[in-house]
C-alpha cells in the first residue's frame, strides 16, 4: 500500500502543508499567507497565534485535498523559518508578545557589543556562529527585558522559549511536548554544536534561564504525537529541521561537498561537510545539518542572504511595479540589461559574508532613461550577486572551486533569474523537477523515522533534473560586473542609518 507523509512548511510569509507519497511525489498542497508586522524601521514581527492557526488550517486542507483521513498519514515532518523567537507562558499556553522574526534588527546595538574578540571567539568556537541580531539569543533577551513581568516569570520557570518548530510541536501535542531538533538549536547562539548541548556560559552571557529551553532531539525520530483534537488522529511527529537544513536534505545533498541554494524570502546556501564541523575563515557559519537517529551529527557551511525573494515582493507591494511576484521575470526580460542600474537589497542589513546589520538597501546608476524594467532586472541581479558572494567565500574556505549548484525555492522557478545566477557564478545551476525541497526534506526525515523508507539511500532516485543552466557570459565581463557590484555594496554599508550619522 502507498504510504503518505504530511510536511508542515512554516515560512516567513506563509504557512504551507504538503502531502507526499512514498515516491516523494506531491499529492496535495495547501497554503495561507499571514500578516507581516513592522512596528518600527528594522523591526519585523509575526503573530504566533496566526502562525499556529494558518498552519493547522493548511494541514487539515492538505489531508482533505489528498482524499485521505488523518489516520492514513504515516508521519508528520516539520520545517520552519529559523531563528524566529516565540516566548509563551506555560500556565496559559499563550505568547507573551509577538514573535520576533529572524530578519529583525532591533538588537543590533546589543550584538555589536559582543563583537569584542574574546566574546566573539567564545561564540564562534561553541556555536559556529557570529554575533548578530539574526540569531535567537538576543531576541529572547530583548523580550525578557521589555515585556512587563517577563524576567520574573522566566526566573520562576513559567516561560518557555521556542523557535517556530517548538511552538508548532507544543500546540500540535496540546502542550505535552516542548522540544526542538539539533538543526534549529544550532541557530540560537546558545547551543554547543560540538557537545550537542545547551551552553551554560552562553546562557549566562544573555541572562536566559535554562528552564525556558526546549529538549533537543534528533532531526529524524519520533518526538511526539499530534493531539487527536487537532487533526483527528495521533500522528507521529517524526521529522524536524530548520528550513535550510531540510532543503539540503530534500536536495539529497547527503555527501560532503554537495551544495544547494534556496531562493525564498532570503537566499540560503549550504555546503554539506559530513561529520566534520568546518570552521570558516570567510565569515560563513558552521552549522548543524541534521542528526538521524543512531547516526553521527552532520554539519554544513552556510551563507545567509537576508533579502532574496523579499526584494521581488517589495517591487510588488512597495513600488507597485508588478501585480504578482511571478510577473517580475516578464518585466525584467523586456530590457536586455539593467541599463547600468545596481540594486543592493540590504533592506534589513547584509548577511554573509559581510555581516553588517546597519547597511541599507541602495539603488545606484539611475538616469533619466531608467525604467521599472531596469530596476526589476537589477533586483534579480542583486539577488544573484549576493549568492555569488557566498559561493566565493565557500570556495575560499574549501580551497577549491565548487562545481554545480542545486537550487530550489519559489524564485528558482524563474528561468531568467537562474540564467542570471549561472552567468554571475560562472558555474552550472541545476534545478530539480520538484523545487519544494524544503517540505520534501521534512517529509523524508519523518518518513525515515517510521519506516516509509528504509534508509537515505532509498531516496537516491527521487531527485530528478528539470533543467541545467550553463553560463553564457565571458569571464572578463563577469568580473567587471562583479567589481561594480562590490563597489555598490560598499555604498550600502556606508550609508548612514539614522539622522545625525555621517
Amino acid at each position: 500500500m502507498t504510504a503518505f507523509v504530511l510536511a508542515l512548511d512554516q515560512g516567513t510569509t506563509s504557512s504551507r502543508a504538503i502531502v507526499f507519497d512514498d515516491e516523494s511525489r506531491i499529492v496535495s498542497v495547501a497554503q495561507q499567507e499571514f500578516e507581516q508586522i513592522f512596528p518600527q524601521p528594522g523591526w519585523v514581527e509575526h503573530d504566533a497565534e496566526a502562525i499556529w492557526e494558518t498552519q493547522l488550517a493548511t494541514a487539515k486542507e492538505a489531508i482533505s485535498g489528498a482524499g485521505l483521513s488523518a489516520g492514513e498519514i504515516a508521519a508528520v515532518g516539520i520545517t520552519n523559518q529559523r531563528e524566529t523567537v516565540v516566548v509563551w507562558d506555560r500556565r496559559t499556553g499563550r505568547p507573551i508578545h509577538n514573535a520576533i522574526v529572524w530578519q529583525d534588527r532591533r538588537t543590533a546595538a546589543q550584538t555589536d557589543r559582543l563583537k569584542a574578540p574574546e566574546t566573539a571567539t567564545l561564540i564562534r568556537e561553541r556555536t559556529g556562529l557570529l554575533p548578530d541580531p539574526y540569531f535567537s539569543a538576543s531576541k529572547i533577551c530583548w523580550l525578557l527585558d521589555h515585556v512587563d513581568g517577563a524576567r520574573d516569570a522566566a526566573t520562576a520557570g513559567h516561560l518557555a522559549f521556542g523557535t517556530i518548530d517548538s511552538w508548532l510541536i507544543y500546540r500540535l501535542t496540546a502542550g505535552a511536548v516542548h522540544c526542538t531538533d539539533v538543526s534549529n538549536a544550532s541557530r540560537t547562539m546558545l547551543f554547543d554544536i560540538h557537545e550537542s548541548a545547551w551552553d551554560d556560559e552562553l546562557l549566562a552571557l544573555f541572562t536566559i534561564p535554562h528552564s525556558m529551553l526546549p529538549e533537543v532531539v534528533d532531526s529524524s525520530g519520533v518526538a511526539g504525537r499530534t493531539a487527536r483534537e487537532h487533526l483527528g488522529a495521533e500522528i507521529p511527529i517524526a521529522g524536524i529541521a530548520g528550513d535550510q537544513q531540510a532543503a539540503l536534505f530534500g536536495q539529497l545533498c547527503l555527501e560532503p561537498g554537495m551544495v544547494k541554494n534556496t531562493y525564498g524570502t532570503g537566499c540560503f546556501m549550504l555546503l554539506q561537510t559530513g561529520a566534520q564541523a568546518v570552521s570558516s575563515a570567510s565569515n560563513l557559519l558552521t552549522t548543524v545539518a541534521w542528526r538521524l537517529a543512531g547516526q553521527p551529527m552532520q554539519y554544513a557551511l552556510e551563507g545567509s542572504v537576508f533579502i532574496g525573494g523579499a526584494a521581488i515582493q517589495w517591487l510588488r507591494d512597495g513600488l507597485g511595479v508588478i501585480d504578482s511576484a511571478s510577473a517580475v521575470s516578464e518585466l525584467a526580460q523586456s530590457v536586455p540589461d539593467s541599463g547600468g542600474v545596481i540594486m543592493v537589497p540590504a533592506f534589513v542589513g547584509l548577511g554573509a559574508p559581510h555581516w553588517d546589520p546597519h547597511a541599507r538597501g541602495t539603488i545606484l546608476g539611475i538616469t533619466r532613461g531608467t525604467t521599472a524594467a531596469h530596476i526589476a532586472r537589477a533586483t534579480l541581479e542583486g539577488i544573484a550577486f549576493q549568492v555569488a558572494d557566498v559561493l566565493e567565500a565557500m570556495q575560499s574556505d574549501m580551497g577549491r572551486a565548487l562545481v554545480g549548484l542545486r537550487v530550489d525555492g519559489g524564485a528558482a522557478g524563474s528561468d531568467l533569474l537562474m540564467q542570471i545566477q549561472s552567468d554571475t557564478l560562472g558555474a552550472e545551476v541545476l534545478r530539480p523537477t520538484v523545487t519544494e525541497t524544503t517540505a520534501r526534506g521534512a517529509a523524508h526525515l519523518a518518513g525515515l523515522a517510521v519506516g516509509v523508507w528504509p534508509d537515505s539511500n532509498a531516496l537516491a532516485t527521487h531527485w530528478q533534473l528539470d533543467r541545467r543552466f550553463d553560463p553564457t557570459t565571458d569571464p572578463e565581463t563577469r568580473q567587471q560586473k562583479r567589481s561594480r557590484w562590490l563597489r555598490a555594496v560598499e555604498c550600502a554599508r556606508a550609508f548612514p542609518v539614522s539622522e545625525g550619522e555621517c
